[in-house]
């Protein structure tokens, strides 16, 4: 990017975290559509393209830090997402209605298996983080891929388990709403409902396009920006880039609990989170080598911070407490905590 001022890069990040918001809204719901219409999650290329339509923003910095050399910042925002990403559940939390909070309501153990799945990837991470570069297979290290086959098998278990599920669990007064977005809402709207399937696989694409290049542009104008603070990438990575990336969630994680749907609220962030390492394959394959081995102390930090914090919320599903303070269950409280010690301890590990 050509040498620019602050103000200048400022308002470049700016417009490029509201093109990422405004146009995960519209993939959001396009590929809603396009989900129930093709039943593309019923296959595993279906399930596939639609992880990655819900990680395009990572995607984008992912490869524009790659091929900048910025594997720092590529690697804080995958592994530093998870924890942000799972700090949305404390804002759909708080809209929540009524006097019990969103992990009470959830009513089902499916995100808690989703959680686990995350726990697992997250733990395969962090064992290539400790793997030289010379246990490389080609440009690959072995836990991008041990990654990407563990949600592979996660998810083929996970889909099993919601057709039929081998327990019968009672949560008296949970309303876990729908548990998939191909279920009818009794409701609310379907997504583009008048228009035809060829204008919204268009919408698809154009917001597609907008989501990568809004996604360079976060990466660039951020890296200068870090670089003219003196700011560490890693920790840039992990916090105003994993922010500006997670807004889509934002929004379509409040919009599913104001419809009712808690339990998909959460699956769908632990769905993300679990998916958003698989892009480590991709880092290695444009850097040539692999890129956890370089990822440092600071990303395996990271990396732990997302465990807690997925633990958490996983357990307090289980545990379902009653009680919201100021709007938030405990669960949200204890990881709003969490994390703001974490960015403390991550700090002093960068410095």
């Amino acid at each position: 990017m050509p040498a620019l001022d602050g103000p200048a890069l400022i308002a470049i990040f700016a417009v490029a975290a509201a093109a990422t918001w405004i146009a995960g809204l519209y993939l959001s719901r396009a590929t809603d559509a396009l989900d129930t219409r093709l039943n593309l999650g019923e296959a595993l290329g279906g399930m596939i393209l639609l992880a990655v339509a819900g990680s395009l923003p990572e995607l984008a910095i992912t490869v524009s830090a790659v091929t900048q050399g910025e594997l720092g910042i590529a690697a804080g925002n995958l592994i530093g997402g998870i924890a942000m990403q799972t700090l949305v559940l404390v804002i759909c939390d708080r809209v929540v209605r009524g006097d019990r909070p969103l992990s009470f309501l959830v009513g089902s153990l499916i995100p808690v298996l989703e959680g686990l799945l995350v726990v697992a990837v997250v733990g395969v991470m962090l064992m290539g983080t400790m793997l030289p570069s010379s246990t490389a297979i080609g440009p690959f290290s072995p836990a991008s891929i041990g990654i990407v086959v563990a949600w592979v098998i996660g998810i083929y278990i996970l889909n099993s388990l919601r057709s039929a599920e081998p327990w019968q669990v009672a949560m008296p007064g949970s309303q876990p709403g729908r548990r998939h977005v191909r279920e009818p809402h009794a409701t609310a709207p379907k997504p583009f409902a008048g228009a035809s399937t060829g204008r919204v696989i268009a919408i698809f694409v154009g917001a597609s396009l907008v989501t990568l290049v809004a996604g360079v542009a976060l990466e660039r104008s951020g890296s200068a920006l870090a670089d003219m603070a003196g700011i560490n990438g890693v920790v840039f990575g992990a916090t105003f880039l994993a922010a500006a990336s997670a807004l889509p969630e934002i929004s379509t994680g409040v919009a599913a609990v104001r419809l009712g749907d808690h339990q998909l609220a959460v699956a769908d962030i632990f769905g993300g989170n679990a998916f958003q390492l698989c892009l480590f394959l991709i880092a290695d394959a444009l850097a040539g080598t692999p890129v956890l081995p370089s990822a440092g102390t600071s990303n395996a930090w990271l990396g732990a911070l997302g465990i807690v914090m997925t633990v958490v919320y996983a357990s307090s599903i289980v545990i379902r407490s009653k009680g919201r303070y100021a709007g938030f269950g405990l669960d949200s409280i204890l990881n709003t905590l969490i994390y703001v010690l974490g960015l403390i301890g991550l700090v002093q590990i960068a410095s």
